[in-house]
């Protein structure tokens, strides 16, 4: 099973990733040459981490299918206290671990893993940001979200973003997590959730 941000879309290629705001602002980074993977657009990662105002300095982040790392990276440069990025391409992590220490950053890890896996037995920590974006028409929200919840991996209060495709709406989250903040482009849909 691969675990990267694919979409339906053909890859032409590795090509770059953008930061656009915080620390490392600006700062350009390899994407590894992985078919299907992509960062999430400027644009959606400019409208995600507007709704996260306030919410994001010191923040203990889970970037789960994480593919390219843009949203655990932008979380980093805005000031999260840590990030941990599973990702199951083992050329994506390494290019991942690769763009890390290319920024200096002592506050992440990558684990190169089924985040499913990784996520199955009670949790090490606690996380106040995740971050899901599993490949589309995989059947993979529904457990992992349950797997975050069951197994006490979030936050009191933690905040939840989902992308997936826009038919599976309403998604299947836990009963607990409220929908706060909503948008859909295309065929995506992008949901921010507070867990009660």
């Amino acid at each position: 099973m691969k675990h990267t941000r694919g979409r339906q879309q053909s890859h032409a290629g590795g090509g770059q990733l953008r930061i656009i705001g915080g620390t490392w602002r600006s700062r350009k980074l390899p994407v590894a040459d992985v078919e299907g993977l992509r960062p999430t657009p400027d644009r959606v990662r400019e409208t995600l981490f507007n709704w996260l105002t306030g919410w994001v300095s010191d923040a203990r982040c889970l970037d789960a299918f994480s593919g390219t790392g843009a949203l655990g990276l932008e979380a980093l440069s805005r000031g999260a206290s840590e990030a941990v990025f599973l990702e199951y391409s083992a050329k994506a992590a390494q290019t991942l671990k690769s763009n890390l220490q290319a920024l200096r950053s002592e506050s992440a890890r990558v684990e190169q893993t089924d985040a499913l896996q990784w996520l199955s037995h009670p949790a090490s920590q606690t996380f106040t940001l995740v971050f899901l974006d599993p490949p589309f028409r995989k059947q993979l929200l529904q457990p992992v979200c349950k797997q975050l919840q069951s197994n006490g991996w979030l936050a009191q209060d933690a905040l939840v973003y989902v992308e997936a495709e826009k038919e599976l709406s309403p998604l299947p989250v836990p009963a607990n997590w409220e929908l706060w903040k909503e948008k859909s482009v295309g065929q995506v849909i992008s949901c921010l959730y507070r867990v009660g």
